[in-house]
Protein backbone atom coordinates (compact mmCIF):
# COMPACT_ATOMS: atom_id res chain seq x y z
CA UNK A 1 0.00 0.00 0.00
CA UNK A 2 1.53 3.31 -0.96
CA UNK A 3 2.01 5.47 1.82
CA UNK A 4 0.06 8.71 2.45
CA UNK A 5 1.19 12.13 3.82
CA UNK A 6 -1.24 13.77 5.42
CA UNK A 7 -0.16 17.39 4.95
CA UNK A 8 1.81 16.66 1.60
CA UNK A 9 0.45 17.58 -1.64
CA UNK A 10 1.84 14.23 -3.31
CA UNK A 11 -0.43 12.49 -1.07
CA UNK A 12 -1.48 8.86 -3.14
CA UNK A 13 -5.10 7.11 -3.10
CA UNK A 14 -4.95 3.91 -1.79
CA UNK A 15 -5.83 0.92 -4.23
CA UNK A 16 -7.92 -0.98 -1.64
CA UNK A 17 -9.98 2.19 -1.81
CA UNK A 18 -12.50 2.00 -5.18
CA UNK A 19 -14.76 -1.00 -3.86
CA UNK A 20 -16.21 1.10 -0.98
CA UNK A 21 -16.62 4.01 -4.10
CA UNK A 22 -18.74 2.34 -6.40
CA UNK A 23 -22.05 2.67 -4.05
CA UNK A 24 -24.80 4.61 -5.81
CA UNK A 25 -23.78 4.34 -9.21
CA UNK A 26 -25.69 2.05 -10.99
CA UNK A 27 -23.35 -1.04 -12.87
CA UNK A 28 -25.29 -1.48 -15.83
CA UNK A 29 -22.64 -1.38 -18.47
CA UNK A 30 -21.31 -4.56 -20.26
CA UNK A 31 -18.26 -4.34 -22.95
CA UNK A 32 -20.29 -3.79 -25.77
CA UNK A 33 -21.60 -0.76 -24.31
CA UNK A 34 -18.80 0.37 -23.58
CA UNK A 35 -16.96 -0.59 -26.95
CA UNK A 36 -20.40 1.70 -28.49
CA UNK A 37 -19.48 4.47 -26.25
CA UNK A 38 -15.79 5.09 -27.31
CA UNK A 39 -17.09 4.68 -31.11
CA UNK A 40 -19.72 7.18 -30.08
CA UNK A 41 -17.48 9.66 -28.99
CA UNK A 42 -14.31 9.15 -31.14
CA UNK A 43 -16.28 8.92 -34.53
CA UNK A 44 -17.41 12.36 -35.35
CA UNK A 45 -18.22 14.72 -38.33
CA UNK A 46 -14.08 15.16 -38.01
CA UNK A 47 -14.15 12.03 -40.70
CA UNK A 48 -15.70 13.66 -42.75
CA UNK A 49 -14.05 16.74 -43.03
CA UNK A 50 -10.03 16.01 -41.77
CA UNK A 51 -9.69 13.47 -44.50
CA UNK A 52 -9.86 15.47 -47.40
CA UNK A 53 -7.46 18.46 -45.40
CA UNK A 54 -5.04 15.99 -45.13
CA UNK A 55 -5.43 14.33 -48.22
CA UNK A 56 -5.22 17.79 -50.30
CA UNK A 57 -2.51 19.49 -48.25
CA UNK A 58 -0.70 16.56 -46.57
CA UNK A 59 -0.08 13.12 -47.50
CA UNK A 60 -2.43 12.65 -50.97
CA UNK A 61 -3.97 9.04 -51.25
CA UNK A 62 -1.52 7.92 -49.02
CA UNK A 63 -3.86 9.45 -45.89
CA UNK A 64 -4.52 6.09 -45.16
CA UNK A 65 -1.35 6.06 -43.96
CA UNK A 66 -1.84 8.60 -42.08
CA UNK A 67 -5.04 7.43 -40.07
CA UNK A 68 -3.18 4.13 -39.68
CA UNK A 69 0.16 5.72 -38.00
CA UNK A 70 -2.90 7.94 -36.37
CA UNK A 71 -4.25 5.03 -34.61
CA UNK A 72 -0.99 3.54 -33.43
CA UNK A 73 0.48 6.73 -31.73
CA UNK A 74 -2.90 6.63 -29.92
CA UNK A 75 -2.77 2.79 -29.43
CA UNK A 76 0.20 3.44 -27.63
CA UNK A 77 -2.32 5.32 -24.79
CA UNK A 78 -4.88 2.89 -25.19
CA UNK A 79 -2.97 -0.02 -23.76
CA UNK A 80 -1.86 2.18 -20.90
CA UNK A 81 -5.44 3.03 -20.30
CA UNK A 82 -6.41 -0.69 -20.25
CA UNK A 83 -4.18 -1.48 -17.87
CA UNK A 84 -4.81 0.87 -15.17
CA UNK A 85 -8.96 0.55 -16.08
CA UNK A 86 -8.65 -2.82 -15.40
CA UNK A 87 -6.64 -2.07 -12.14
CA UNK A 88 -8.52 0.70 -10.83
CA UNK A 89 -11.51 0.45 -11.78
CA UNK A 90 -13.47 3.54 -10.65
CA UNK A 91 -14.92 6.84 -12.25
CA UNK A 92 -12.91 9.61 -13.06
CA UNK A 93 -10.87 8.38 -15.93
CA UNK A 94 -7.35 9.79 -15.87
CA UNK A 95 -7.84 11.85 -12.81
CA UNK A 96 -8.20 8.46 -10.66
CA UNK A 97 -5.09 6.96 -12.23
CA UNK A 98 -3.20 10.05 -11.33
CA UNK A 99 -4.10 10.11 -7.57
CA UNK A 100 -3.23 6.41 -7.47
CA UNK A 101 -0.28 6.43 -9.54
CA UNK A 102 1.41 10.34 -8.98
CA UNK A 103 -0.35 12.20 -6.17
CA UNK A 104 -3.01 14.41 -5.13
CA UNK A 105 -1.54 17.50 -6.90
CA UNK A 106 -1.03 16.53 -10.38
CA UNK A 107 -4.44 14.12 -9.75
CA UNK A 108 -6.45 17.60 -9.18
CA UNK A 109 -4.30 19.04 -12.49
CA UNK A 110 -5.24 16.75 -14.78
CA UNK A 111 -8.60 16.47 -13.11
CA UNK A 112 -9.05 20.28 -13.72
CA UNK A 113 -7.80 20.23 -17.02
CA UNK A 114 -10.06 17.04 -17.93
CA UNK A 115 -13.43 19.62 -17.19
CA UNK A 116 -12.10 22.07 -19.58
CA UNK A 117 -11.60 19.49 -22.03
CA UNK A 118 -15.06 18.12 -21.77
CA UNK A 119 -16.68 21.07 -21.38
CA UNK A 120 -14.77 23.17 -24.40
CA UNK A 121 -15.25 20.13 -26.25
CA UNK A 122 -19.03 19.75 -26.02
CA UNK A 123 -19.71 23.07 -26.44
CA UNK A 124 -17.53 23.50 -29.62
CA UNK A 125 -19.87 20.32 -30.83
CA UNK A 126 -23.05 21.49 -29.89
CA UNK A 127 -22.10 25.14 -32.04
CA UNK A 128 -21.04 22.45 -35.02
CA UNK A 129 -24.30 20.65 -34.28
CA UNK A 130 -26.69 23.49 -34.45
CA UNK A 131 -24.95 24.41 -37.75
CA UNK A 132 -26.01 21.32 -39.71
CA UNK A 133 -29.34 20.87 -37.93
CA UNK A 134 -30.27 24.52 -39.14
CA UNK A 135 -29.08 23.20 -43.09
CA UNK A 136 -30.68 20.14 -42.59
CA UNK A 137 -34.44 22.11 -41.37
CA UNK A 138 -33.92 24.84 -44.14
CA UNK A 139 -33.71 21.66 -46.46
CA UNK A 140 -36.88 20.92 -45.55
CA UNK A 141 -38.64 24.33 -45.83
CA UNK A 142 -38.08 24.75 -42.52
CA UNK A 143 -36.34 28.12 -41.56
CA UNK A 144 -35.34 29.34 -37.97
CA UNK A 145 -34.68 33.03 -37.32
CA UNK A 146 -30.96 33.31 -38.39
CA UNK A 147 -29.98 35.88 -34.88
CA UNK A 148 -31.28 32.52 -32.75
CA UNK A 149 -28.42 30.33 -34.33
CA UNK A 150 -25.67 32.16 -33.29
CA UNK A 151 -23.71 33.92 -30.90
CA UNK A 152 -23.87 37.54 -30.04
CA UNK A 153 -20.44 37.57 -31.31
CA UNK A 154 -21.16 36.25 -34.81
CA UNK A 155 -22.84 37.88 -37.46
CA UNK A 156 -25.59 37.02 -40.03
CA UNK A 157 -27.29 38.23 -42.65
CA UNK A 158 -31.00 38.93 -43.24
CA UNK A 159 -33.81 38.33 -45.74
CA UNK A 160 -33.62 42.01 -46.65
CA UNK A 161 -29.66 41.82 -47.05
CA UNK A 162 -28.76 43.40 -43.50
CA UNK A 163 -26.04 42.55 -41.55
CA UNK A 164 -26.59 42.26 -37.96
CA UNK A 165 -25.18 41.01 -34.88
CA UNK A 166 -26.49 37.04 -33.40
CA UNK A 167 -28.74 36.71 -30.15
CA UNK A 168 -28.31 33.15 -28.95
CA UNK A 169 -27.58 30.07 -30.53
CA UNK A 170 -30.52 28.36 -29.14
CA UNK A 171 -30.26 25.14 -31.22
CA UNK A 172 -27.37 23.99 -29.38
CA UNK A 173 -29.00 25.03 -26.00
CA UNK A 174 -31.83 22.72 -26.92
CA UNK A 175 -29.46 19.61 -27.63
CA UNK A 176 -27.07 20.20 -25.03
CA UNK A 177 -30.21 20.38 -22.70
CA UNK A 178 -31.79 17.28 -24.12
CA UNK A 179 -28.56 14.84 -23.76
CA UNK A 180 -28.20 15.84 -20.20
CA UNK A 181 -31.61 15.11 -18.96
CA UNK A 182 -31.07 11.93 -20.89
CA UNK A 183 -28.29 11.29 -19.03
CA UNK A 184 -29.79 12.28 -15.65
CA UNK A 185 -32.56 9.70 -16.63
CA UNK A 186 -30.19 7.04 -16.36
CA UNK A 187 -26.83 5.13 -17.94
CA UNK A 188 -28.77 2.10 -19.15
CA UNK A 189 -31.60 4.34 -21.49
CA UNK A 190 -28.51 6.80 -22.73
CA UNK A 191 -26.30 3.78 -23.15
CA UNK A 192 -29.24 2.21 -25.62
CA UNK A 193 -29.84 5.90 -27.53
CA UNK A 194 -26.13 5.58 -27.93
CA UNK A 195 -26.22 2.37 -29.09
CA UNK A 196 -28.61 3.70 -31.95
CA UNK A 197 -26.89 6.90 -32.78
CA UNK A 198 -23.69 4.73 -33.49
CA UNK A 199 -25.27 2.05 -35.47
CA UNK A 200 -27.24 4.52 -37.92
CA UNK A 201 -23.73 6.50 -38.15
CA UNK A 202 -22.10 3.32 -38.84
CA UNK A 203 -24.19 2.61 -41.29
CA UNK A 204 -23.79 6.04 -43.20
CA UNK A 205 -19.75 5.55 -43.18
CA UNK A 206 -20.81 1.61 -45.02
CA UNK A 207 -23.29 3.03 -46.98
CA UNK A 208 -20.39 5.35 -48.36
CA UNK A 209 -18.07 2.97 -48.46
CA UNK A 210 -19.76 0.34 -50.12
CA UNK A 211 -21.91 2.99 -53.18
CA UNK A 212 -18.72 4.31 -53.58
CA UNK A 213 -15.98 1.46 -54.26
CA UNK A 214 -17.73 1.42 -58.00
CA UNK A 215 -16.89 4.65 -58.89
CA UNK A 216 -13.22 4.33 -57.68
CA UNK A 217 -10.34 5.50 -60.36
CA UNK A 218 -7.17 3.48 -60.21
CA UNK A 219 -5.38 6.75 -61.58
CA UNK A 220 -6.47 8.74 -58.33
CA UNK A 221 -3.89 6.57 -56.42
CA UNK A 222 -0.98 7.23 -58.57
CA UNK A 223 0.96 8.23 -57.38
CA UNK A 224 0.12 6.81 -53.91
CA UNK A 225 2.53 9.03 -51.90
CA UNK A 226 3.12 11.90 -53.90
CA UNK A 227 6.72 13.25 -54.06
CA UNK A 228 7.66 16.06 -51.92
CA UNK A 229 7.42 19.49 -53.13
CA UNK A 230 10.81 20.72 -50.98
CA UNK A 231 8.52 22.02 -48.27
CA UNK A 232 8.30 19.46 -44.74
CA UNK A 233 4.95 18.34 -44.69
CA UNK A 234 3.73 18.82 -48.25
CA UNK A 235 3.55 15.00 -49.50
CA UNK A 236 6.33 12.39 -48.75
CA UNK A 237 6.99 10.53 -46.06
CA UNK A 238 6.73 13.87 -43.88
CA UNK A 239 3.68 14.74 -45.40
CA UNK A 240 2.34 11.10 -44.51
CA UNK A 241 3.50 12.23 -40.87
CA UNK A 242 2.18 15.78 -40.43
CA UNK A 243 -1.20 14.20 -41.85
CA UNK A 244 -0.85 11.73 -39.17
CA UNK A 245 -0.64 14.83 -36.75
CA UNK A 246 -3.89 16.18 -38.76
CA UNK A 247 -5.95 13.38 -38.40
CA UNK A 248 -4.80 11.92 -34.70
CA UNK A 249 -7.36 13.89 -33.19
CA UNK A 250 -10.45 11.85 -35.00
CA UNK A 251 -9.14 9.09 -32.68
CA UNK A 252 -9.65 10.93 -29.40
CA UNK A 253 -12.89 10.07 -27.42
CA UNK A 254 -11.81 6.71 -26.28
CA UNK A 255 -10.39 7.88 -23.10
CA UNK A 256 -13.96 8.71 -22.14
CA UNK A 257 -14.92 5.01 -21.82
CA UNK A 258 -13.14 5.14 -18.12
CA UNK A 259 -15.02 6.91 -17.23
CA UNK A 260 -17.81 5.30 -16.73
CA UNK A 261 -15.88 2.11 -14.57
CA UNK A 262 -18.33 2.39 -11.54
CA UNK A 263 -20.79 1.42 -13.80
CA UNK A 264 -19.70 -1.32 -15.80
CA UNK A 265 -20.68 -4.48 -15.00
CA UNK A 266 -16.90 -6.00 -14.91
CA UNK A 267 -14.72 -3.21 -15.09
CA UNK A 268 -11.19 -5.24 -14.77
CA UNK A 269 -12.72 -7.39 -17.73
CA UNK A 270 -14.84 -5.09 -19.71
CA UNK A 271 -13.24 -1.50 -19.66
CA UNK A 272 -9.74 -3.14 -21.71
CA UNK A 273 -12.13 -4.76 -24.06
CA UNK A 274 -14.11 -1.38 -25.08
CA UNK A 275 -11.05 0.78 -24.93
CA UNK A 276 -9.36 -1.64 -27.07
CA UNK A 277 -12.48 -2.42 -29.31
CA UNK A 278 -13.64 0.94 -30.15
CA UNK A 279 -9.74 1.89 -31.18
CA UNK A 280 -9.57 -1.50 -33.45
CA UNK A 281 -13.24 -0.27 -35.22
CA UNK A 282 -12.44 3.19 -35.69
CA UNK A 283 -9.39 2.63 -37.20
CA UNK A 284 -11.37 -0.07 -39.61
CA UNK A 285 -13.84 2.90 -40.54
CA UNK A 286 -11.22 5.53 -40.65
CA UNK A 287 -8.86 3.81 -43.27
CA UNK A 288 -11.70 2.51 -45.59
CA UNK A 289 -13.17 5.54 -45.74
CA UNK A 290 -10.24 7.42 -46.39
CA UNK A 291 -9.23 5.38 -48.59
CA UNK A 292 -12.43 4.98 -51.18
CA UNK A 293 -12.98 8.89 -50.63
CA UNK A 294 -9.60 9.31 -52.32
CA UNK A 295 -10.47 6.76 -55.19
CA UNK A 296 -13.18 8.98 -56.04
CA UNK A 297 -12.13 12.16 -55.98
CA UNK A 298 -8.43 12.82 -57.07
CA UNK A 299 -6.39 14.28 -53.66
CA UNK A 300 -5.53 17.39 -55.43
CA UNK A 301 -9.47 18.29 -56.42
CA UNK A 302 -9.97 18.24 -52.34
CA UNK A 303 -7.68 21.46 -52.08
CA UNK A 304 -10.19 24.17 -50.83
CA UNK A 305 -13.16 22.17 -51.25
CA UNK A 306 -15.48 22.38 -47.90
CA UNK A 307 -16.82 19.41 -48.37
CA UNK A 308 -15.06 17.01 -50.64
CA UNK A 309 -17.17 14.18 -49.19
CA UNK A 310 -20.39 15.49 -51.36
CA UNK A 311 -18.16 16.72 -53.86
CA UNK A 312 -17.23 13.08 -54.17
CA UNK A 313 -20.99 11.81 -54.10
CA UNK A 314 -21.87 14.03 -56.59
CA UNK A 315 -20.33 11.62 -58.86
CA UNK A 316 -22.24 8.90 -57.86
CA UNK A 317 -26.25 8.25 -58.86
CA UNK A 318 -27.17 8.45 -55.32
CA UNK A 319 -28.46 11.88 -54.79
CA UNK A 320 -29.89 10.62 -51.22
CA UNK A 321 -26.34 10.11 -50.18
CA UNK A 322 -26.27 13.57 -49.74
CA UNK A 323 -28.53 13.32 -46.81
CA UNK A 324 -27.41 10.63 -45.44
CA UNK A 325 -24.29 12.10 -45.20
CA UNK A 326 -25.92 14.95 -43.04
CA UNK A 327 -27.97 12.81 -40.87
CA UNK A 328 -24.56 10.27 -40.13
CA UNK A 329 -22.85 13.69 -39.19
CA UNK A 330 -25.74 14.84 -37.10
CA UNK A 331 -25.28 11.09 -35.27
CA UNK A 332 -22.04 11.27 -34.72
CA UNK A 333 -22.35 15.18 -33.46
CA UNK A 334 -24.71 13.74 -30.81
CA UNK A 335 -22.99 10.60 -30.04
CA UNK A 336 -19.87 12.66 -29.00
CA UNK A 337 -22.08 15.18 -26.95
CA UNK A 338 -23.53 12.36 -24.95
CA UNK A 339 -20.15 10.53 -24.45
CA UNK A 340 -18.27 14.17 -23.45
CA UNK A 341 -21.10 15.19 -21.20
CA UNK A 342 -21.12 11.87 -19.51
CA UNK A 343 -17.43 11.55 -19.20
CA UNK A 344 -17.08 15.67 -17.57
CA UNK A 345 -19.63 14.41 -14.74
CA UNK A 346 -18.40 11.56 -13.67
CA UNK A 347 -14.67 13.33 -13.35
CA UNK A 348 -16.52 15.92 -11.09
CA UNK A 349 -18.25 13.08 -9.75
CA UNK A 350 -14.91 11.19 -8.17
CA UNK A 351 -13.09 14.72 -7.79
CA UNK A 352 -16.29 15.67 -5.13
CA UNK A 353 -16.21 11.75 -3.85
CA UNK A 354 -12.68 12.54 -2.63
CA UNK A 355 -13.38 15.96 -0.82
CA UNK A 356 -11.79 18.43 -3.58
CA UNK A 357 -14.88 19.79 -4.93
CA UNK A 358 -17.97 19.96 -3.12
CA UNK A 359 -20.25 16.86 -1.33
CA UNK A 360 -23.10 18.06 -4.02
CA UNK A 361 -21.38 17.25 -7.00
CA UNK A 362 -21.24 13.37 -6.12
CA UNK A 363 -24.74 13.36 -4.97
CA UNK A 364 -26.87 10.19 -6.35
CA UNK A 365 -30.59 10.24 -7.24
CA UNK A 366 -31.84 7.75 -5.47
CA UNK A 367 -34.33 6.34 -8.52
CA UNK A 368 -31.90 7.18 -11.53
CA UNK A 369 -28.62 6.48 -9.86
CA UNK A 370 -27.15 8.72 -11.55
CA UNK A 371 -24.91 11.91 -10.00
CA UNK A 372 -27.59 14.02 -11.63
CA UNK A 373 -26.43 17.51 -9.95
CA UNK A 374 -23.29 17.34 -11.43
CA UNK A 375 -24.85 16.80 -14.97
CA UNK A 376 -27.20 19.19 -14.34
CA UNK A 377 -24.10 21.91 -13.67
CA UNK A 378 -22.51 20.89 -16.75
CA UNK A 379 -25.87 21.31 -18.52
CA UNK A 380 -25.91 25.38 -17.55
CA UNK A 381 -22.41 25.86 -17.92
CA UNK A 382 -22.09 24.49 -21.58
CA UNK A 383 -25.45 25.67 -22.38
CA UNK A 384 -23.92 29.49 -21.48
CA UNK A 385 -21.03 28.54 -22.92
CA UNK A 386 -21.94 27.33 -26.76
CA UNK A 387 -25.33 29.83 -26.56
CA UNK A 388 -23.03 32.92 -25.81
CA UNK A 389 -19.75 32.48 -27.36
CA UNK A 390 -17.72 31.76 -30.40
CA UNK A 391 -16.48 28.46 -29.16
CA UNK A 392 -14.36 27.74 -31.98
CA UNK A 393 -11.15 30.02 -30.55
CA UNK A 394 -11.20 27.37 -27.69
CA UNK A 395 -10.86 23.99 -30.36
CA UNK A 396 -7.64 23.45 -29.93
CA UNK A 397 -8.04 23.02 -25.89
CA UNK A 398 -9.81 19.93 -26.07
CA UNK A 399 -6.48 18.50 -28.17
CA UNK A 400 -3.76 19.89 -25.92
CA UNK A 401 -6.03 18.81 -22.92
CA UNK A 402 -6.48 15.01 -24.26
CA UNK A 403 -2.79 14.98 -24.95
CA UNK A 404 -1.34 15.89 -21.26
CA UNK A 405 -3.85 13.29 -20.19
CA UNK A 406 -2.41 10.57 -22.07
CA UNK A 407 0.93 11.34 -21.04
CA UNK A 408 0.06 11.48 -17.04
CA UNK A 409 -1.78 8.10 -17.66
CA UNK A 410 1.20 6.23 -19.36
CA UNK A 411 4.00 7.81 -16.83
CA UNK A 412 1.18 6.27 -13.97
CA UNK A 413 1.53 3.24 -15.86
CA UNK A 414 5.02 3.20 -15.00
CA UNK A 415 5.08 4.24 -11.38
CA UNK A 416 2.36 1.17 -10.55
CA UNK A 417 4.44 -1.05 -11.89
CA UNK A 418 7.16 -0.08 -9.76
CA UNK A 419 5.28 0.81 -6.83
CA UNK A 420 2.81 -2.27 -6.63
CA UNK A 421 4.18 -4.87 -8.76
CA UNK A 422 1.94 -7.78 -6.93
CA UNK A 423 -1.11 -6.16 -7.74
CA UNK A 424 -3.91 -8.00 -10.09
CA UNK A 425 -4.15 -6.28 -13.73
CA UNK A 426 -6.69 -8.27 -15.77
CA UNK A 427 -4.69 -6.61 -18.71
CA UNK A 428 -1.25 -5.91 -18.93
CA UNK A 429 0.96 -3.74 -21.47
CA UNK A 430 2.33 -5.99 -23.78
CA UNK A 431 6.30 -5.67 -24.16
CA UNK A 432 7.35 -4.58 -20.19
CA UNK A 433 6.35 -1.51 -18.08
CA UNK A 434 8.89 0.74 -20.32
CA UNK A 435 8.30 0.88 -24.00
CA UNK A 436 4.83 1.57 -24.70
CA UNK A 437 4.50 3.96 -21.96
CA UNK A 438 7.39 5.82 -23.08
CA UNK A 439 6.49 5.66 -26.47
CA UNK A 440 2.88 7.09 -25.72
CA UNK A 441 4.47 9.67 -23.80
CA UNK A 442 7.45 10.72 -26.94
CA UNK A 443 4.52 11.08 -29.79
CA UNK A 444 1.60 12.94 -27.28
CA UNK A 445 4.45 15.32 -26.73
CA UNK A 446 5.93 15.46 -29.83
CA UNK A 447 1.69 16.58 -31.01
CA UNK A 448 1.70 18.79 -27.84
CA UNK A 449 4.63 20.56 -28.56
CA UNK A 450 3.27 21.37 -32.42
CA UNK A 451 0.35 23.40 -31.04
CA UNK A 452 -0.02 27.23 -31.44
CA UNK A 453 1.01 29.53 -28.53
CA UNK A 454 -2.29 31.12 -27.94
CA UNK A 455 -3.67 27.31 -27.13
CA UNK A 456 -0.27 27.23 -24.04
CA UNK A 457 -1.42 30.11 -22.97
CA UNK A 458 -5.25 29.19 -22.20
CA UNK A 459 -3.78 26.09 -20.82
CA UNK A 460 -1.34 27.77 -18.11
CA UNK A 461 -3.75 30.33 -17.11
CA UNK A 462 -6.87 27.76 -16.72
CA UNK A 463 -4.62 25.61 -14.46
CA UNK A 464 -3.54 28.74 -12.62
CA UNK A 465 -7.16 29.42 -11.90
CA UNK A 466 -7.06 25.73 -10.97
CA UNK A 467 -4.20 26.03 -8.42
CA UNK A 468 -6.37 29.01 -6.85
CA UNK A 469 -9.78 26.30 -6.34
CA UNK A 470 -7.53 23.58 -5.04
CA UNK A 471 -5.50 25.12 -2.18
CA UNK A 472 -8.24 27.74 -1.61
CA UNK A 473 -11.13 24.75 -1.70
CA UNK A 474 -9.55 21.20 -2.21
CA UNK A 475 -6.26 20.94 0.03
CA UNK A 476 -8.49 21.77 3.38
CA UNK A 477 -11.20 19.72 2.58
CA UNK A 478 -9.52 16.71 0.75
CA UNK A 479 -10.86 12.94 2.91
CA UNK A 480 -7.39 12.11 2.67
CA UNK A 481 -5.87 15.10 4.69
CA UNK A 482 -8.49 14.05 7.27
CA UNK A 483 -7.77 10.99 7.31
CA UNK A 484 -11.14 9.38 5.96
CA UNK A 485 -9.78 7.37 2.90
Amino acid sequence: MAAIVPSGLGRRKPLDQPDAEAEGLKRALGPFNLILLGIGCTIGAGLFSLTGIAASENAGPAVVLSYLIGAIGCGFAGLCYSELAGMIPIAGSAYSYAYAALGELVAWIIGWDLVLEYAVAAATVAVAWSSYAVKLLDGFGIHLPARLCVSPFETVKLADGATVAGLVNLPAVVVIVAVSLLLMRGITESARVNAVIVLVKIAVILAVVGFGIPFVKAANYTPFIPPNDGTFGHYGLSGIMRGAGTVFFAFVGFDAVSTAAQETRNPGRDLPIGILGSLAVCTAAYAAFSFVLTGMLNYKQMLGDPAPVATAISQTPYGWLHLAVTIGILCGFTSVLLVLLLGQSRVFFAMSRDGLLPRLFSAVHPRFQTPWRSNLFFMVLTSLLCAFLPISELGHMTSIGTLLAFIIVCIGVMVLRRREPGRERRFRVPGGPVLVPVLGILSCSAMMASLDGRTWIRLVVWLLIGMAVYFGYGRRHSRLAAGRS
